[in-house]
């Protein structure tokens, strides 16, 4: 048998997927078909990834962090 699933259980990745649901996909309009609905995403994750500050980065972008906390070491 299986455990049941609670959203504390992953609650980084929960947390992105509220933020990638509220910030974009509820606002958007609903693409035609999977592949445009991938390709979509794919952008939305490329922006959160790259480009949208983040709190726990103290509102930097994470390549700006990331070369941040290299550099410190």
């Amino acid at each position: 048998m299986t455990e049941d699933y609670k959203p504390t259980d992953n609650a980084i990745a929960e947390r992105v997927n509220g933020i990638i649901k509220q910030e974009w996909l509820y606002r958007m309009k609903r693409p035609s078909d999977v592949v445009a609905a991938r390709e979509s995403l794919a952008g939305i994750i490329d922006f959160y990834n790259n480009r949208r500050p983040h709190r726990s980065n103290r509102d930097m972008l994470p390549p700006v962090r990331l070369r941040e906390a290299l550099t410190c070491v």
